[in-house]
């Protein structure tokens, strides 16, 4: 057998492979996720996760499609977050709009572009939130690295502050009417569905 003809079909399955398993999920026009998220009194002790004091700010639900998931293995911050979700609910959540918007990620950031506004700036701002993730445990982790663009997951936990011995800290925003600098979500996730 040609072993140049055993690696090139080889490359052909996992670029075929690639394309398919990080496809878009596609849901059809309209909202696939309508309630706001969810911020409540946390009454949770402190803990430690990896070295870092880990201080429950609130408690934090979501419903929310993924716009957009950047996974991250460098830096402090990857050392409790692997993985930023772009999220959007109401509005945020509906192909119809979000066709028209161009959204990425970067360097803990979530970035969107329009051409022509397909729903008034502020309902994009306040809709839309870019969220790093904690996994509370290594089935948790495993799932978040694992979610697509498109997908709509439910989760369950806690916005944070964490804090290193050196005094190093990342604190959570606690509103999503804010934007900019400071205005990302530190999730503590406790539990995850995806569908």
């Amino acid at each position: 057998m040609n072993w140049k003809l055993v690696l090139f079909a080889s490359v052909i399955a996992y670029g075929a492979y690639q394309h398919f398993s990080n496809k878009p999920v596609v849901h059809g026009e309209g909202a696939v996720a309508n309630n706001q998220p969810i911020n409540g009194k946390a009454n949770q002790a402190g803990f430690n996760v990896k070295g870092y004091s880990i201080t429950p700010l609130e408690t934090f639900a979501i419903e929310a499609r993924v716009l957009s998931a950047e996974h991250y293995s460098f830096g402090r911050e990857a050392d409790l977050s692997p993985v930023d979700l772009a999220l959007g609910w109401g509005k945020m959540s509906d192909e119809a709009i979000l066709k028209d918007i161009k959204i990425s990620q970067s360097n803990r950031f979530y970035y969107w572009r329009v051409d022509a506004f397909p729903i008034p700036r502020r309902e994009i701002e306040t809709q839309s939130a870019n969220m790093h993730m904690i996994p509370a445990d290594d089935s948790i982790a495993s799932k978040l690295k694992s979610v697509k663009t498109g997908q709509v997951v439910k989760i369950k936990g806690f916005l944070v502050r964490a804090d290193a011995p050196d005094g190093w800290h990342w604190r959570s925003s606690l509103t999503r009417e804010d934007t900019g600098n400071g205005a990302c979500e530190v999730v503590f996730v406790k539990e995850i569905t995806v569908s």
